[in-house]
């Protein structure tokens, strides 16, 4: 069975963005890929300006939001990427092997480095932890959203080279597991999904919390009028459905809209029922969480421990076949 992994910044509790394009897929791919490991970021969430306390924080409700999402932890390995630091120890490896035009190409950099004036060098190593993160558990597979296509193909870039001069096949060339969720836009309907935005929704809002950002959510903007017909395909609320709402929805959506029988808000409230029914199991579990904390703590140190064994390991060969081993003299 191949081993996955992937990573989640500590963003704080979930949001719904996060949910459908990452932490969903996990707790159903944890059920066919035994000892999966999923990673909170944090040394991702560093490349800026932070205040410690908030980190601290996020970094808690991160934990809680993904056990109350269904991660169990009997089934997969959940842990804080500063608790393994063999991921730091890989990545400075790895930047003596990769060429600095790669990593200024990435999107992300370019993207990212354009809106600040002074550029971190973190900003530019970014995908460079990202292939560390990867190939220090030797995943054969990650669960990625497309937007992560290109950090992925340069981890499968850096473990041929790795492989070319120390040591053929030792790290498998991850592949990618892409979400089954398209990319859902914000529900401001122009840009992705984000806190900082505030154009989400979080997991653990309540009802009214939920329907007050609902009801104004952009939907087909030639649609002015309930009595206009509705193109779905063009409609983000439509694609929430498609996440949130069965398939017979679904197809009622279409037919409503498309005839003018609903208006947008009879099918934001349709919307609304379907959310709520998908995130209270994960609410009452997020509120069990909360009284009973050490629960979080034992499942993010066992997850460290079975992370950190793997991971000592694959430094320890890694050493040997770098000549980074113990010294010993020089054989005749």
């Amino acid at each position: 069975m191949s081993r996955i992994f992937s990573g989640i910044q500590p963003s704080g509790e979930l949001h719904i963005g996060n949910y459908l394009g990452a932490v969903k897929n996990w707790v159903q791919l944890q059920h066919t890929h035994d000892g999966a490991l999923f990673c909170v970021v944090d040394y991702h969430a560093i490349t800026g300006n932070y205040d410690p306390a908030v980190l601290r924080a996020r970094r808690w409700e991160m934990a809680k939001s993904l056990f109350a999402a269904g991660i169990d932890p009997t089934r997969a390995h959940v842990f804080l990427q500063s608790d393994v630091p063999e991921h730091t120890e890989l990545s400075w490896i790895f930047t003596t092997l990769t060429p600095l035009g790669d990593l200024e190409r990435q999107t992300q950099f370019k993207d990212k480095s354009s809106k600040v004036e002074s550029i971190p060098a973190g900003l530019l190593m970014y995908p460079v932890l990202q292939s560390a993160d990867i190939l220090l558990y030797r995943a054969d597979a990650v669960p990625v959203g497309e937007d992560q296509i290109q950090h992925l193909e340069l981890a499968r870039d850096t473990a041929r080279k790795w492989n070319a001069r120390f040591g053929e096949g030792y790290f498998p060339e991850p592949k990618p597991l892409l979400t089954p969720t398209r990319r859902i836009l914000g529900l401001d309907g122009q840009s992705k999904m984000s806190k900082s935005l505030g154009n989400t929704v979080g997991l653990l809002e309540t009802d009214d919390e939920i329907w007050a950002k609902l009801r104004p959510a952009v939907t087909d903007p030639q649609r002015v009028r309930k009595t206009d017909a509705g193109r779905p395909d063009v409609c983000n609320v439509y694609q929430l459905h498609k996440a949130f709402s069965d398939t017979e929805t679904q197809a009622n959506v279409v037919q409503q809209c498309t005839t003018a029988g609903w208006g947008c808000m009879d099918c934001k409230k349709v919307l609304l029922g379907n959310i709520v029914e998908e995130l209270t199991p994960i609410r009452h579990r997020a509120a069990m969480l909360d009284a009973e904390p050490a629960r979080i703590l034992d499942a993010l140190a066992d997850g460290g421990r079975a992370a950190r064994a793997i991971a000592q390991e694959t430094m320890r060969e890694v050493r040997e076949r770098m000549g980074l081993d113990a010294v010993h003299p020089p054989r005749a």
